[in-house]
């Protein structure tokens, strides 16, 4: 595959973004979640994000990111109010999910940064990210974003409960993500 990042664009989610959004959602949650969560379960949680779901979503105003190469959305990235009042971060970051084929060239710290900009000029400097705690590749992406590790708990699935782990991100913590 040939890309060139000049065509690659970082924007904010538009109703008309709800195929590729649920295109994006379906192949970056079988990527990450096949063997971690049971079949069933993921085929269940993915039928329930179609198209319709994600334009909604996007006309209701949940803040929603996208990595857009020009074809179309690539990557997302959902954020909000912290879920989790009894810890020091008024903002979360819900998702971030690139097609796997996306992974790993630094589309996914543009996005992230991208993100904590925007939250912090809103006022939130402080922001979680939630990972699955058996999903490798997002524990270390987050670790090597400088976020530590500040809680576990564990999420209950229908057949299943899966542990999980809190990153915090900081003031000091450095936007880049670079270390």
């Amino acid at each position: 595959m040939v890309m060139t990042t000049q065509s690659i664009a970082i924007r904010s989610a538009r109703p008309t973004d709800g195929h590729d959004l649920a295109m994006v959602h379906d192949a970056a949650w079988r990527f990450a979640y096949r063997g971690v969560l049971p079949g069933a379960e993921l085929e269940r949680m993915i039928s329930r994000r179609g198209p319709d779901w994600w334009g909604k979503a996007v006309r209701r105003r949940v803040p929603i990111v996208v990595l857009d190469d020009g074809k179309a959305v690539r990557g997302y990235v959902t954020y909000g109010a912290s879920r989790v009042r009894s810890l020091p971060y008024r903002a979360e970051i819900y998702e971030l999910y690139i097609q796997p084929e996306y992974a790993g060239l630094g589309f996914g710290r543009k996005m992230f940064r991208t993100v904590r900009q925007r939250l912090s000029r809103r006022g939130h400097d402080a922001v979680i990210v939630w990972s699955l705690a058996e999903n490798d590749a997002a524990c270390q992406f987050y670790e090597r974003l400088g976020g530590r590790s500040v809680a576990t708990a564990d999420e209950p699935f229908e057949s299943v409960s899966v542990a999980k782990v809190a990153y915090g991100f900081d003031k000091h913590t450095a936007r880049s993500g670079a270390r």
